[in-house]
């Protein structure tokens, strides 16, 4: 769909608008005043939200995408910069997370579809973007990372590991762009409560109604934090089980019920 909009108005693009984390920021970058791209598989349920929750039809465009694929989503990001411009800020926000067991040959497909999901997606979000941003001298390029990427968990060997490995690849992004005047910013939630989260069959500390991340998040963002987790209380568990030594650590995780695998449930960020 084409309309015009106010060309004057900041732009954001976010990955995996259509519910949860990514709806939320679409949100509150709107309340904010922003115009949106938002991405995603179910343009539908996009089309419907917005229009539920008041968003003016010349205040976004969607660009149907899946992100596992490449191409898929760096053609996304081509239309929006024809259509819209070149964003201000790119959410790098769609992600999936499937228990595993490594004893089974299927859950190895399911591993390949994570890290084609959360990291090569989050790398091709970013790709069609890069060099506008520096020849223009600004723009922010935001990973959204989780806790569950700072230590490994039982069951959660794909997910933890894909989000440890966006936690890395934003930090050696930021060291490339130095001094481009392009920022990368990495934000890590800890939980948020979405539909999908409920689905976990353990507890979830600090958990977060997911307007409430959206809005920190969005003050980190334009703050130039690099690096932030969301809630700060996550991120001070985070560093203790950093720290924790490996004997401790696993004694503390003995027993803790393991992540839904394929076919039993599916949760997002984290």
């Amino acid at each position: 769909m084409s309309r015009s909009a106010p060309q004057d108005r900041p732009l954001v693009l976010i990955t995996g608008a259509s519910s949860g984390i990514g709806q939320a920021l679409a949100e509150r970058y709107h309340r904010a005043g922003w115009r949106l791209a938002l991405v995603a598989r179910r343009v539908d349920v996009i089309e419907s939200w917005a229009r539920a929750v008041g968003i003016s039809a010349n205040s976004y465009e969607i660009y149907s995408a899946d992100v596992a694929r490449p191409d898929s989503v760096i053609a996304a990001c081509h239309a929006c910069l024809e259509r819209q411009g070149v964003p201000d800020v790119v959410v790098a926000n769609a992600g999936i997370s499937v228990g595993v067991d490594t004893a089974q040959r299927g859950d190895l497909d399911v591993m390949a579809q994570t890290f084609a999901t959360n990291n090569l997606g989050m790398a091709a979000t970013f790709h069609p973007f890069i060099d506008a941003m520096v020849r223009r001298g600004s723009g922010r390029l935001v990973g959204i990372g989780s806790v569950a990427g700072i230590r490994g968990l039982p069951g959660h060997g794909a997910y933890c590991a894909s989000k440890a490995a966006v936690i890395s690849y934003c930090e050696s992004l930021r060291g490339e762009l130095r001094g481009t005047g392009v920022q990368v910013v990495t934000i890590c939630p800890g939980y948020v409560d979405t539909p999908l989260t409920r689905e976990n069959r353990y507890a979830m500390p600090f958990l977060l109604p997911p307007q409430a991340f959206a809005d920190r998040a969005f003050r980190a963002i334009e703050a130039g934090a690099t690096y932030r987790v969301i809630p700060w209380q996550m991120g001070v568990v985070a560093k203790l089980l950093r720290i924790l030594p490996d004997a401790w650590f696993d004694r503390l995780l003995a027993g803790r019920p393991r992540k839904h695998r394929a076919g039993q449930g599916r949760s997002s960020n984290p």
